[in-house]
Parts: structure tokens; C-alpha cells; sequence
């Protein structure tokens, strides 16, 4: 509470997350009109988000996450100037996203995943110049097109186009229908991007270039049906790599032996051909806290280039490729069963101690903490 310039007392927070609360927002919360916090996250909340709540003209965190709310998103939210984080992630959110959210004019964190949130992404969005969290998986979203992230122009000459969202971290878009969709050039453009997300979601055609993200430490494009080779080029910042379940062929490009900081390679379940590259994980960053799993079970890979005797803090997977039915090879059958070498994948990293803050991510998933992020805050990637 504190006293306005009215000089009554007003409330300027409500924090009663995870109180077991049950029953419907009051529309009368629309009333509180010097509120900035409204936090009712992790209880039993039920009914529809009250328009009203868009009158809540100093809002700046809006925490409705881990509910049971349902109905649309009111238009009216895409009014509030000053709101900093919208969170109704896990609910059971429908409708389509309300175009007003292009006027957040100062929203960082939108999270709407785990909902039902269905239509196409709205192009506006790419008004969001201060966007830096954009999670939509998990919803039934039908479209994506090269228009909804971003336009580029120079900072010489921004005539005819507009600057936008170029400083997103997150974009995580997991299990949507994007019907085909390819997955637009555009997203090379995002110079600051950190966690590039599109895991089952339908999409088709290349790999698009992402060589010109110098901060991208985890790129899931699994289980899509993407055809073409692999990336020939990335920062050897990036971590996690997971470009199973597609259709890509080739052979697997001399870029992942320069990647001395990577902990996954998922490259199972593609067409690729030639040889496995032995120097994937000679080159790798040596400490005692540091593993990497590299799986490239059921591809067309017939040979080994350099010697198969990977280090004991490297898991491979071999299984269902042709250089398994070579004999000849020394150590061949410890990398060919389909346990081979444990699995580590669905472990937590053991690169850091330190947790995301229950308002900063999911609490469901496992993290994978990126200790050199060049942002003043803390990243912790969902796995």
C-alpha cells in the first residue's frame, strides 16, 4: 500500500501466488487503478481474464501462470504501456493472440505457452522493439510467416521498413501446426537471439543460414520434415544442437568440430551419409564437469574419419547406420547398440548450481544454465 497524491492509500501489489486460491478474478480488479504487480501464479484460478484488467494503467507484471483460466485473451492487456511481463502460460488459454499486443510498448518476457492458443501469430508483434522472452509452444498456432518476427533495415537508411524484435532471446515455438511452413530467413537477423526453439511443429524446406547469431547457444529444429544439408557454419558459442527426426542429407559438415563448448549433437533419424567425424569430440572443451552426447543413430553414415576411442565423458550413438556392419573397425560394437554408452540427454547440466527464479521459467523442464551470457541477467535454457 502507499498514499497517492489523492492522499488515500492505495494498493500497489498483490502477490498470493501459490495459496491454493480457487474461484474467478473480479472484474473489480480493474478498480485498483495504482497497481504494478498482480501475481496470482501456481493456484486453482478458474473463469475468463476480466477485460478490466486492461484499465490497470501502471501495471508493469501481470503473473497468471500455473492456473486453470480459460476464454480469450482480452484486447484490452495489449493496452498496457507500462506492463514489463505478461505470464498466463499453463492454462487453458484459447482464441487467437489479440493484435493490440503490438501497443506492449514496454513488455520483455510475453509467455503464452501451454494453452490452446490457436490462428496465426499476428505480423504486429513485430512492433515489440523491446521483446526479449517470446514463448508460444505448446498451443494449436497454424502459421508462420517470414513477416512475423522481424524487418530489417540499416541504421543508415530505415526508410520503408522498421527495426524490430532484433534484440529477442527466446523464441521458443515448440509443438504448433505450422502446415508446411518453412521456416522464415528472417530469423537469421536476430543478431541476440539465444534459444532458438521450433521442435514439432510441421515445418518444411532448409535449414535457414544462422551463422550471423553470435549469441545462439541452443537450436532445436527436431522432429519437422526439413530436408537439405546440415548448417555449414555457427558460433562456437552454441551448446545444444537437436536436428533429429527430419530429412536431412549429407554429410555431417567440418563446423561441429570447431564447436568446443557443445554438450548435445542430435543428429538422429536424418539421411546423412559419408563419415563421422572423430574430431567432433577431439576438439572439445576438457573438464571434469563437462559431457557431450553425440547421437547419430539411423542414418546412412558408412565410416570413420579419425579414431573411434571418444573419452569417457562422451556418450555416441552409432545404432542403425552402415559403418555398424564394418567389422574391421576396432571398438565398433560399444557405439552400435542402441544403449550404447548411456543416455545423458534427459539429464540436468552439471555446468552450473544455479536455478531460474520460479517467475523467469518453467519449473517443469529440465535447464541448461549458459554461464557466459553476454546480458546482465541470468539465462537458463529449457532442455
Amino acid at each position: 500500500m502507499s498514499t497517492g497524491i489523492d492522499g488515500y492509500l492505495h494498493v500497489r501489489e498483490l502477490q498470493l501466488l501459490d495459496l491454493n486460491l480457487s474461484g474467478n478474478l473480479a472484474p473489480e480488479l480493474g478498480q485498483l487503478s495504482q497497481l504494478t504487480i498482480m501475481d496470482f501464479m501456481w493456484n486453482e484460478l478458474t473463469g475468463s481474464i476480466p477485460r478490466e484488467i486492461g484499465n490497470l494503467s501502471s501495471l508493469m507484471l501481470l503473473l497468471l501462470n500455473g492456473n486453470k483460466l480459460s476464454g480469450s485473451l482480452p484486447d484490452e492487456l495489449g493496452y498496457l504501456s507500462k506492463l514489463n511481463r505478461l505470464q498466463v502460460d499453463q492454462n487453458n488459454i484459447s482464441g487467437p493472440i489479440p493484435k493490440s499486443f503490438a501497443y506492449m510498448s514496454s513488455i520483455r518476457h510475453l509467455h503464452l505457452n501451454n494453452n490452446s492458443i490457436s490462428g496465426q501469430i499476428p505480423p504486429e508483434l513485430s512492433n515489440l522493439t523491446t521483446l526479449l522472452h517470446l514463448l508460444l509452444d505448446n498451443n494449436n498456432l497454424s502459421g508462420i510467416s517470414s513477416t512475423r518476427i522481424i524487418k530489417v533495415a540499416s541504421d543508415e537508411d530505415n526508410v520503408g521498413a522498421t527495426i524490430t524484435l532484433s534484440r529477442i532471446l527466446l523464441d521458443q515455438l515448440d509443438n504448433n501446426n505450422f502446415n508446411g511452413s518453412e521456416i522464415p530467413a528472417t530469423y537469421g537477423s536476430l543478431s541476440r537471439l539465444a534459444k532458438l526453439s521450433l521442435r514439432n511443429c510441421s515445418l518444411q524446406g532448409s535449414i535457414p543460414d544462422l551463422s550471423s547469431i553470435p549469441n545462439l547457444y541452443y537450436l532445436d529444429l527436431s522432429k519437422n520434415n526439413l530436408r537439405g544439408s546440415l548448417p555449414s557454419k555457427l558460433y562456437d558459442t552454441i551448446r545444444t544442437i537437436d536436428l533429429s527426426g527430419n530429412h536431412l542429407s549429407g554429410s555431417i559438415p567440418g563446423i561441429f568440430s570447431d564447436l568446443r563448448f557443445l554438450q548435445r549433437l542430435s543428429l538422429e533419424n536424418n539421411q546423412l551419409n559419408g563419415s563421422v567425424p572423430a574430431n567432433i569430440w577431439q576438439n572439445m572443451t576438457s573438464t571434469k564437469s563437462y559431457s557431450l552426447t553425440v547421437d547419430l543413430r539411423n542414418n546412412l553414415l558408412s565410416s570413420i574419419s579419425g579414431a573411434l576411442n571418444p573419452p569417457d565423458n562422451v556418450t555416441l550413438r552409432l545404432g542403425g547406420n552402415p559403418i555398424c556392419d564394418n567389422a574391421n573397425i576396432a571398438n565398433i560394437i560399444q557405439f552400435c547398440g542402441f544403449e550404447a554408452g548411456g543416455d545423458r540427454t534427459a539429464e540436468r547440466s552439471t555446468n552450473s548450481t544455479m536455478t531460474c527464479p520460479v517467475q523467469a521459467c518453467p519449473v517443469d523442464n529440465f535447464f541448461e544454465y549458459v554461464p557466459s551470457f553476454t546480458s546482465t541477467m541470468l539465462l537458463c535454457l529449457p532442455s
